[in-house]
């Protein structure tokens, strides 16, 4: 089976750990290997990959990366249509689908194994399936593609810790969970008005069916089983590979809900009818002006735009 490994430069700007896969990559001249420094960059990279007939793709970077290389794979018809196995490698700021499908700590033990596992034949025994979100959104129905998207609030928050932490590990789940910590905090004891916290304007339909409540503090889906520090915000019941979750403005006792909500275990008072809204379903359609972000990759606020979230396709991963 023949390797292939896309190597963001930029991703997690960790020099040394970068000289340690090269180094690994000159004892394996097999492994076909592109280096990009931008997400323009992407397209090109993998048309590269895809001439070198590439059966196993190796993704070195974060969640972004990631998001470019699915919405090139399964949007814009790189390797010619054809899918080739897919490992991502822990080696960005946050790492949310890698963590969920099963990568090494490490990235270059992880490419290591990787690499051993095509040369032995096993890399079917480490594939784990995943259904990958589908966002259409705008007036010239733009598609991106990826593994988590957030409205409003999460969209903010992304834009702050980009602008208030160093580059680099920080920007990435350590900062993102400093801010949702604080931001919860702030929102337990009331302070929810104006700023990151400011309810943002929606119409929310599920499957066709419209969510009570014209502004919430939180909308966002999935089709992993946990974002960045473990948290899983989804319990919703239902056959949909979208899993989705919205919390109304406000809800009632948002503070007391808060610890149970991230661990996927709400109070009982937390439902429908009092702000709290989390299902499995096909696809979500939403109409808002604010931002939203797929796997940290953020997308300006535009007036009047309608945004429809579903999983058709999906992708299989290769744990490392």
């Amino acid at each position: 089976m023949r390797v292939g490994l896309l190597n963001n430069l930029r991703a997690g700007r960790n020099e040394a750990r970068v000289r340690r896969l090269l180094e690994l990559l000159s004892d394996h001249p097999a492994v076909a290997h592109v280096e990009t420094s931008c997400a323009e960059a992407v397209p090109e990279a993998l048309a590269e990959l895809a001439s070198e007939d590439v059966e196993l793709l190796v993704v070195n970077g974060g969640d972004g990366t990631l998001q470019h290389v699915l919405t090139a794979m399964l949007g814009e018809g790189a390797f010619d249509g054809r899918q080739p196995f897919v490992a991502a490698l822990r080696g960005g700021r946050t790492n949310m689908t890698a963590l969920d499908v099963g990568a090494d700590r490490d990235p270059i033990r992880a490419m290591a194994r990787l690499i051993r596992a095509a040369r032995e034949g096993s890399v079917g025994e480490r594939v784990v399936e995943r259904s990958v979100l589908r966002v259409e959104y705008g007036r010239r129905l733009e598609v991106a593609y990826g593994m988590f998207f957030g409205v409003g609030t999460i969209h903010r928050a992304i834009e702050l810790v980009h602008r208030v932490f160093p580059q680099g590990r920080a920007q990435g789940a350590f900062g993102a969970t400093l801010t949702t910590a604080a931001l919860i905090a702030r929102a337990a004891v009331g302070r929810s008005h104006g700023g990151l916290l400011a309810p943002d304007k929606l119409q929310l339909a599920l499957d066709g069916e419209t969510v009570r409540g014209g502004e919430f503090t939180l909308a966002m889906a999935t089709t992993l089983g946990r974002l960045f520090a473990g948290m899983r915000p989804f319990w919703g019941q239902g056959t949909g590979t979208v899993r989705f979750t919205s919390v109304a403005t406000g809800a009632e006792r948002f503070g007391r809900a808060v610890p149970g909500i991230l661990a996927g275990r709400p109070p009982g008072f937390a439902s429908e009818e009092r702000g709290y809204t989390s299902r499995n379903v096909d696809f979500a359609d939403l109409a808002m002006q604010c931002g939203f972000t797929i796997d940290g990759e953020l997308f300006g606020a535009e007036a009047d735009r309608f945004v429809t979230v579903s999983a058709e396709d999906s992708v299989r991963f290769v744990r490392s």
